[in-house]
């Protein structure tokens, strides 16, 4: 498995141990190779099983992108509302929003990347479902901006267009992030924290 896979707590509630390995082993494999060229053979090799036994646990590889995309969505989305509902300011809820989507977005990287590009390839009710989440996530971003600009601290006469440009930037960290690379997750959390409250004209006072 995957040091990402391996040392996060995002997969612990996928039972028993064999569905949790064939989870983390198809995230790796559908970042690495994509959704449509990856095969169950692939995920079940990767897991240590045979390709019979991954259908035990999950009846298509389509249900294994559907378990992923649900369990990152909810991740980020817990992540957003725990900020917007915190104590503070509207700048100081902002930027705890994006650090801590940002953070989790270069820390999980791999995960965030199947997470947030391979949509296309779930079933329309599973996409459905996953399309609101992902208006749920815009909500809780933007009732952030809102309270902002209602107390005056931020100037931006485009809600949506700024909210949706917020968390593109951030969720964009899972496409070109490396742990290898110059900046920590930490880093960047807090250098798109402040680009956020740029974006929505922040003034301090």
């Amino acid at each position: 498995m995957g040091a990402e896979g391996q040392q996060s707590g995002q997969w612990a509630d996928v039972t028993p141990d064999a569905a949790r390995r064939l989870v983390t082993a198809a995230v790796e494999a559908f970042a690495e190779r994509g959704y449509h060229a990856t095969t169950t053979r692939d995920i079940a090799g990767r897991a240590g099983m045979s390709p019979a036994a991954l259908y035990i646990h999950y009846k298509t590889k389509e249900e294994l992108l559907y378990r992923i995309s649900i369990v990152g969505h909810r991740l980020a989305l817990d992540i957003l509302r725990r900020a917007r509902d915190s104590a503070g300011g509207p700048a100081d809820r902002l930027s705890e929003a994006v650090r801590s989507f940002v953070r989790w977005h270069a820390e999980h990287h791999t995960t965030a990347r199947v997470v947030q590009y391979e949509l296309g390839a779930l079933a329309e009710e599973h996409y459905a479902e996953i399309v609101a989440l992902r208006r749920d996530t815009d909500a809780a971003v933007r009732a952030i901006v809102e309270d902002g600009v209602a107390a005056g601290e931020f100037d931006t006469p485009d809600v949506p267009g700024t909210t949706l440009a917020v968390l593109s930037l951030c969720i964009d960290v899972a496409r070109w992030f490396n742990a290898e690379g110059k900046r920590t997750p930490d880093e960047v959390g807090e250098l798109y924290a402040d680009l956020a409250l740029r974006m929505v004209g922040y003034a301090k006072k």
